[in-house]
């Protein structure tokens, strides 16, 4: 008996019903943390993986989960939601600002073709008008699942890609109006006269939800202060009451949650809050969202079934002929090079988003029959896959603005400069054993500039100025002051001390900066793992997102005055980052010691393209009129990573640019080579962090961030 009772355990896990919601989250989980990183292991989206799991756990496979469960309809509704909403906050509206002509004109030529060729396409494939108008609306859509390649191949300041983006905004709002109208008329057979009147019904519900959430967003913020979790249930609150008046309307809500997206996009700017945001959505709700649309597939039926592949195959070549009739047009229109023009049709064929939630609503709904809806599925992983593929491809070498003397940032002042503009360097004091090698540092870069460095100090507080917590931080600060003054007098530098109370670290630091027109941060390297950290972000992520000036993280594994040989890897030729490059030639100088700047190139790269490669380099390097020029080196290597550590083991320090984590919808990876540099490398390590530009938008097909050395 006591030999049988071992068993027990395990004749009970048997049993266990996969339908109780706790065992089912617990799954989804796992499905979520282990199936994206399998299928990057096998370079495939993580997308991809996250459906074909769904239809295997489904009824077409294991049969373990029902897309009729309650608490199953329940996180995919949600996941739908915030997916459509994700799609409202990655709407650069800025853009389409300052181009309103051209990008009007873009997105009526690319959004009314595709629509007008998918409609006609499904019409002669005997499918009602209401079906047929929706699939022209979901052929029209269109993602930016690549601006994180174009932005590595520095091509996002050029006119074509600009437009595309800016335009972005009219496709996906058209698609989403025609879905409203369609679902209007198929649920509640309106005629001519109550669409006009939905029409104005519309206008006035998106009126009330852009300006009103703006007005609310603001007045909150203002008497909130800058609490980050206020402010991320505030827009929380904001997606669901415009899904509820989208609810009232009678129309699908995630209209509603769209136009809240869009509503808050500028509110919150490029900031914590938005990643937050971003982040719960895309680690969580999302990708059960994509494992819910598995589960709406079958299987079975689309393998038997070789007139589903044709379905399939010809929606795929209808929405990559219309878009690229289209963009024929856009290039006549607007005389782009072939170039261009082929990037452009890159970055229009890729659909996610919108796409997504027009076929399962509509499958939902039943205006979409399950051959089409399967069709419809297939159709957008093969072009979220394709997509990235082919722009990065073409978009290589198109021209852009090229970076001259006068655009490249600066680390340095005249050297005869005056009290006024004194170069300064806020160098943050918390830990005892960073803090020496950090003013040390400091002290080398100002004493090339003529400029004094300000040990800063935060002792952090609550609304009570007298609580016994805030005097034993203000002792703990002052001695750490107390020993920073007296390291910078060793070092014979102009040292002006700083104590400052706030709330926040990282908000006291930033903030201290800009009063004191500090030039650079120079910090020590914190703690960048933990749940914590990956939720919220470290002390240094929101220092380098804020701050008005560079900001320099150093992992010292000896004294900066013993630093005599410095790597700079890059990458970007086409529109690089120089201020790596200046600050190792401010080290450099301030040691008499040499800088080496890297290119890592494919191996299979011929002689004469890596001796283009190193004139370009040179040119670039040009820009910035360094009295003793950089070393240039090339390396042919088939690994990036691998090729960057073997080079830095001949040196003593390698400054890497500082790159920020984004995170997108079902958590599609590509590889930091950064981040994992950073954790390898066994040099001393310098990430230097430029203030964040609003340029970007927050999407892109990354668990972790923009890559920012990969081939």
């Amino acid at each position: 008996m006591e030999f049988l009772s071992l068993f027990i355990p395990f004749r009970t896990i048997a049993i266990v019903n996969v339908q109780e919601p706790i065992v089912l989250f617990a799954i989804l989980l796992a499905v979520i943390l282990i199936v994206p990183i399998l299928f990057e292991r096998l370079k495939m989206p993580g997308l991809v993986g996250l459906v074909l799991t769904g239809t295997i756990l489904g009824q077409s496979g294991l049969n373990l989960f029902d897309a009729q469960l309650d608490i199953m309809q329940l996180l995919a509704n949600i996941g739908l939601v915030y997916l459509v909403f994700v799609a409202g906050l990655e709407v650069d509206t800025s853009i389409f600002r300052r181009y309103p002509h051209r990008c009007l004109g873009f997105g009526c030529l690319s959004f009314n073709i595709p629509l007008l060729a998918g409609t006609f396409l499904a019409r002669f494939m005997g499918m009602e008008w209401k079906e047929a108008i929706l699939v022209g609306s979901l052929l029209s859509s269109y993602n930016l699942i690549a601006y994180p390649i174009m932005n590595r191949l520095g091509v996002v300041k050029n006119e074509a890609v600009i437009i595309s983006i800016g335009a972005n905004i009219f496709n996906e709002i058209g698609a989403l109006l025609v879905l409203v109208i369609c679902l209007a008329i198929h649920n509640q057979g309106l005629n001519i006269f109550q669409i006009i009147t939905l029409l104005g019904w519309l206008t006035i519900y998106a009126t009330l939800i852009i300006a009103g959430f703006d007005w609310a967003g603001k007045e909150f913020f203002r008497h909130c202060g800058n609490d980050e979790g206020n402010q991320f249930l505030f827009m929380l609150l904001a997606v669901f009451i415009a899904s509820v008046g989208a609810q009232i309307l009678q129309i699908e809500n995630i209209f509603g949650a769209f136009l809240a997206g869009l509503s808050v996009n500028e509110l919150l700017g490029k900031g914590a809050v938005k990643e937050k945001l971003v982040f719960a959505g895309s680690v969580l709700f999302i990708p059960i969202f994509f494992i819910y649309v598995g589960l709406l597939i079958k299987l079975p039926g689309f393998i038997e079934n070789i007139g589903l592949f044709k379905l399939t195959l010809i929606f795929t070549a209808a929405t990559i002929a219309s878009k690229a009739i289209a963009v024929l047009l856009i290039k006549l229109l607007y005389r782009y090079s072939s170039k261009e023009a082929l990037t452009v049709l890159s970055i229009l064929i890729p659909q996610l988003s919108i796409a997504l939630a027009i076929s399962v609503v509509g499958y939902q709904t039943k205006l979409f029959e399950q051959n089409t809806f399967n069709s419809l599925i297939f159709l957008i992983l093969i072009t979220s896959t394709c997509g990235p593929i082919l722009t990065k491809r073409v978009a290589v070498g198109l021209k852009t603005h090229t970076t001259s003397q006068a655009d490249t940032p600066t680390l340095s002042y005249p050297r005869q400069a005056t009290t006024e503009n004194k170069f300064k360097i806020v160098v943050p004091i918390y830990n005892p054993q960073t803090q020496q090698h950090l003013i040390e540092m400091a002290a080398l870069i100002a004493k090339q500039n003529s400029g004094k460095i300000i040990p800063l100090a935060i002792a952090t507080a609550s609304t009570h100025m007298d609580a016994p917590q805030l005097e034993n931080s203000l002792q703990r600060t002052q001695k750490l002051l107390s020993k920073a003054v007296r390291l910078s007098q060793l070092l014979n530098v102009q040292v002006e001390p700083l104590l400052r109370i706030d709330d926040a670290f990282a908000q006291g630091i930033s903030r201290a900066a800009k009063e004191q027109k500090a030039n650079l941060i120079v910090m020590g390297w914190g703690k960048r793992t933990g749940l914590k950290v990956r939720l919220f972000g470290s002390v240094i992520d929101s220092v380098v997102r804020s701050s008005h000036c560079p900001v320099a993280v150093s992992r010292l594994g000896e004294s900066p005055t013993k630093i005599q040989r410095i790597l700079v890897p890059i990458e970007n030729l086409a529109a690089p980052t120089l201020q790596p490059i200046q600050f190792a030639h401010i080290l450099a100088e301030a040691n008499q010691g040499q800088v080496t700047v890297l290119n890592v190139c494919d191996r299979r790269t011929s002689s004469s393209k890596i001796a283009w490669r190193r004139s370009q380099i040179a040119l670039i390097v040009s820009h910035l009129g360094l009295a003793n020029p950089p070393e240039i080196q090339i390396i042919a290597h088939e690994n990036t990573t691998q090729a960057i550590l073997q080079a830095s083991r001949l040196y003593d320090l390698v400054i890497l640019p500082f790159t920020h984590n984004r995170t997108i919808p079902g958590g599609l990876s590509i590889t930091d080579v950064t981040d994992s540099l950073a954790r390898q490398l066994t040099c001393s390590l310098v990430m230097l962090g430029e203030p964040q530009r609003n340029d970007a938008p927050i999407l892109s097909p990354n668990r972790s961030g923009a890559t920012a050395f990969a081939s």
